[in-house]
């Protein structure tokens, strides 16, 4: 499993970039949000939205699609927007699935990616049975 394990590290390290600034606007989506729904539901009571860092974690439960159900909204709109965050949740646990999925090789490149076992050159045809560069028999 040494080479598969091998293609998963390369593709999380080729794609770490793209999933930080899909986290940083994660974040981003999480403080407007919290923010957005404390603003709305500050003046319900017993809503659980009692400041912006715990609007913020509500925001952050609700994404995720955990759920614990401490914190509820009690408006129209609070439910309305609550709703539109649940199902926003299930859409961007796929999208770090992409990104990482992205960055491995195709089939065809991953053949190409051929290294000879006496010289070590790489970069062979997806049909080359000899090393371009000495001749050796590919593996």
């Amino acid at each position: 499993y040494q080479k598969e394990s091998r293609l998963l590290l390369d593709a999380l390290s080729a794609s770490y970039r793209r999933i930080i600034v899909f986290l940083l606007f994660v974040f981003t989506i999480v403080v407007v949000l919290g923010s957005l729904m404390y603003t709305i539901e500050k003046g319900e009571s017993n809503t659980g939205f009692t400041s912006i860092p715990r609007s913020i974690y509500w925001a952050i439960v609700t994404l995720t699609t955990v759920g614990y159900g401490d914190i509820l909204p009690q408006t129209g709109l609070g439910r309305a927007i609550a709703s539109g965050v649940m199902i926003l949740g299930y859409s961007i646990i796929v999208i770090p699935t992409g990104i990482v999925a992205s960055s491995f090789p195709r089939p065809s490149e991953a053949a190409e990616q051929r290294n000879c076992p006496n010289c070590n050159a790489g970069r062979h045809a997806a049909d080359a049975t000899h090393c371009n560069k000495c001749g050796s028999r590919l593996a």
